[in-house]
């Protein structure tokens, strides 16, 4: 049986009061409250620093069984290395591996830069090192990625190519794993795009994946009431 996780990216956001946390509610117990509505978030976190044990186990410990947390691939990876083999790689995997060892450790998430033109030989080699255990997404963001090369690679992996919403081009919607993961980054949908939004979830999870979506946070929690509104619609489909 599929399963769709819906969430946002990051939850940490005073500005979401009154309107998703209680207007009293302390920082402290954001993910608590968030984690009682939606079953996954996006964590930018561990982009631009190694998490440390203690804090993971606080996550894991606010968070019901079942929630999941996606983790940004760390920016010395994608933006510095660029992908070349180094120790900090592994340091990465190290300092998550309190989630994956829960069950609490959604898709690991690596998000190239704009500049980062495609090098198939690079990422071949790249993913033969990965964790085998783990989900993996590639979110390029630069179109000469997107080949039959490239995505031949993603599939002999399991990794899925990331469905995002980009000014720049287009990502078209190729299936290369056992799941889908699905940044849409607009600031407001309408009641007729986020339809076509839970429609889309739907089919995609016909033929039995996963389906991870998650909105960007603003300053309003908007993105946070059409995840919520995109599981309720899941859970109860017309």
């Amino acid at each position: 049986m599929s399963h769709l996780y819906a969430g946002t990216s990051g939850f940490a956001y005073p500005s979401w009061k009154p309107d998703f946390y209680p207007q009293k509610l302390a920082a402290k117990d954001f993910l608590k409250h968030y984690a009682a509505r939606l079953n996954s978030v996006e964590i930018n976190y561990t982009f631009r620093q190694l998490p440390k044990a203690s804090t993971l186990e606080n996550w894991v410990a606010a968070s019901p069984e079942g929630f999941l947390f996606a983790c940004k691939a760390h920016m010395r990876i994608t933006h510095l290395l660029r992908l070349r083999e180094s120790e900090f790689t592994e340091a990465f995997f190290r300092a998550i591996d309190p989630l994956r060892a829960t069950r609490r450790l959604g898709p690991v998430l690596f998000q190239l830069p704009p500049n980062f033109k495609a090098d198939p030989p690079l990422l071949a080699a790249f993913l033969e090192k990965l964790p085998r255990e783990i989900r993996y997404a590639f979110e390029f963001r630069n179109k000469t990625w997107l080949t039959d090369e490239v995505n031949r690679l993603l599939e002999q992996h399991g990794i899925a190519l990331c469905l995002a919403e980009s000014e720049k081009f287009e990502v078209p919607e190729m299936i290369t794993a056992n799941f889908v993961y699905v940044r849409l980054r607009k600031e407001d949908y309408s009641p007729e795009e986020r339809a076509e939004i839970a429609t889309r979830v739907h089919r995609l999870r016909a033929d039995g994946r996963d389906v991870f979506v998650f909105f960007k946070h603003e300053d309003t929690p908007a993105g946070a009431a059409y995840a919520e509104e995109l599981l309720k619609a899941e859970a109860n489909p017309l």
